[in-house]
C-alpha cells in the first residue's frame, strides 16, 4: 500500500504516506488514502489527525511528476488539481486539530499539505520549501491561498514568489512552523498534542468552528479554486513541460 492509517490508543488518527522510494510523493492512489482519513477522522472516537512520511528523508515531495507528466493540456491537469484541492479545504475544515508531522523534506504539493494543517511540527535540520515557481507553474491545490490565511502577506508572499527551500529554523521564526523536535517523531506529537487531547472532542470542534467560519465567510473555498484554475494554464505552458521533460530525463 502506498498508504497507511493507524487508529491510536491516545485519540489520534495516523496517516503516512509509503512512498519513501519515491520521497513520498502523491499520486491519485495516495490521494484517496487521504480522503479516506480525513473521512475515517470524524468517527466520534478521533480528536486529532496527523499526517506525516514515511522514513526520515521526506515528509512529501509533492505531487509525482512521474506520474502527472502524462497530464499536458489545462483541462487534464484542473481535474487532477481540483481533486486534490477539494481533498486538502476537507482537511482544513475538518472540526478536530490537525498536525503535519514533518519528520523530512517538505518540497512543493508537500508544504501545500502542511499548511492544510491546523499545526505543523518538524524534525530540526531539515528544510522545506513551495518551490513550484521553479516548475514555472504556481501553488496549485490550493496551498496558496491557504498560507495567506496562516502567515501576514509579506511573508507569505515572499516565500512563494521567491520559490525556494527554507531552513525549518526560518520556517518557525516566521511562523509557518509551530515546533521543532530532535528525537522520535510520534514522541514528540504525541507530547505535542497531548493537552489537548485531554480535553472533551466537544470542546475541540466548538473551538475549530470559529476558523471554519471564518474561511467560509471569506469565500476561501472560492480563492482555493481560482488559484487552480490559474495553476491549470501555466500547467500547460511549454515553460512547465520543459521542466518536467528534465525532470524525468534527469530520474531516468
Amino acid at each position: 500500500m502506498s498508504y497507511s492509517i493507524e487508529k491510536h490508543e491516545k485519540g489520534y488518527l495516523l496517516f503516512t504516506i509509503n512512498r519513501s522510494e519515491k520521497r513520498n510523493a502523491i499520486n491519485f492512489d495516495v490521494m484517496e488514502g487521504l480522503a479516506e482519513a480525513i473521512k475515517k477522522a470524524t468517527e466520534p472516537d478521533i480528536k486529532a489527525l496527523v499526517i506525516t512520511g514515511k522514513d526520515d528523508q521526506a515528509f512529501c515531495s509533492g505531487g509525482d511528476l512521474s506520474v502527472f507528466h502524462q497530464l499536458h493540456t489545462k483541462e487534464e491537469a484542473y481535474n487532477m488539481l481540483s481533486k486534490m484541492a477539494n481533498i486538502l479545504y476537507s482537511l482544513l475544515t475538518l472540526p478536530i486539530p490537525t498536525i503535519a508531522l514533518i519528520n523530512g523534506t517538505a518540497v512543493g504539493g508537500g508544504c501545500e499539505i502542511a499548511a492544510a494543517c491546523d499545526f505543523r511540527l518538524a524534525r530540526e535540520g531539515i528544510k522545506a520549501g513551495f518551490v513550484q515557481g521553479k516548475q514555472a507553474i504556481t501553488t496549485g491545490w490550493g496551498g496558496g491561498s491557504i498560507l495567506a490565511e496562516r502567515l501576514p502577506s509579506a511573508i507569505a508572499m515572499k516565500l512563494l514568489m521567491e520559490a525556494e527551500l527554507q531552513t525549518v529554523a526560518y520556517l518557525k521564526e516566521i511562523g509557518f512552523i509551530n515546533s521543532l523536535y530532535t528525537d522520535n517523531s510520534l514522541q514528540a506529537c504525541e507530547s505535542y498534542l497531548e493537552t489537548m487531547l485531554s480535553n472533551d472532542l466537544s470542546v475541540l470542534n466548538s473551538y475549530k468552528k470559529i476558523w471554519i467560519r471564518k474561511w467560509e465567510e471569506t469565500k476561501l473555498r472560492e480563492r482555493m479554486e481560482d488559484e487552480v484554475r490559474n495553476c491549470a494554464v501555466l500547467w500547460e505552458s511549454d515553460a512547465h513541460h520543459e521542466y518536467v521533460k528534465a525532470f524525468i530525463r534527469k530520474k531516468q
